[in-house]
């Protein structure tokens, strides 16, 4: 465990395929910015009977920390990433999605006129429509993820995570965004350095959609 870093970036995993955790994975170690630590919360993940992900985290144990606790969820498994992250500024990835080389400097450059960012994404999509989600506003209405604050893409300064957690809820990012607005700098930017597939029918997200389309039709 690295105890000195400029940047924690948290990860949770429940039953992702080990392929595609390896794929974000790598993405963080790639970084051209390499003062970091990465924290892979493991949230009772049941679809690894070889220990793939724990063999990996072995390997390169110089940059990762792994931990596992029962299922709890993202956003519990975020903040308990927090409470045992060493770094200044904390960071989040999807474990099936990645970072562009050049991600956390990107956002790191940020902070001089924030606190807390949000930004833009490179979409993975099929289909048009997979750009759009369920407005947490409405419930009725689908709104295009460049207008959402998304999960994986918050970016900032420790205390920031510390002095709020994040809900067990649909949209627990916009929220945690809104309330930390109240206190600290926040800002929406467009980097366009995290890499978001939305081309995976089985997420949360994309099953929500579905029935909010088919309560319209």
């Amino acid at each position: 465990m690295r105890e000195n870093v400029m940047i924690s970036v948290l990860m949770s995993v429940y039953n992702t395929d080990f392929a595609v955790v390896k794929r974000a994975i790598d993405s963080v170690l790639l970084q051209d910015l390499q003062d970091f630590e990465l924290i892979v919360i493991d949230d009772g993940s049941d679809n690894d009977e070889s220990n793939q992900l724990l063999s990996y985290v072995q390997k390169n144990q110089d940059h990762i920390t792994y931990l596992r606790h029962k299922n709890r969820g993202q956003s519990n498994s975020i903040n308990q990433g927090v409470l045992i992250s060493h770094g200044q500024f904390i960071a989040i990835i999807d474990a099936d999605d990645e970072y562009k080389p050049e991600h956390l400097r990107s956002c790191l450059a940020e902070m001089k006129e924030a606190d807390l960012i949000a930004s833009t994404t490179t979409t993975i999509v099929d289909e048009e429509e997979d750009y759009y989600v369920v407005d947490r506003a409405d419930g009725n209405k689908l709104i295009h993820v460049d207008d959402c604050i998304l999960f994986a893409t918050l970016f900032g300064r420790k205390e920031v995570f510390v002095s709020e957690k994040f809900k067990d809820t649909y949209a627990a990012d916009a929220l945690f965004y809104d309330r930390i607005a109240e206190k600290y700098r926040v800002k929406k930017v467009d980097l366009r350095t995290y890499v978001y597939y939305r081309n995976q029918p089985d997420s949360a997200c994309s099953r929500l959609k579905m029935e909010v389309l088919s309560d319209l039709l």
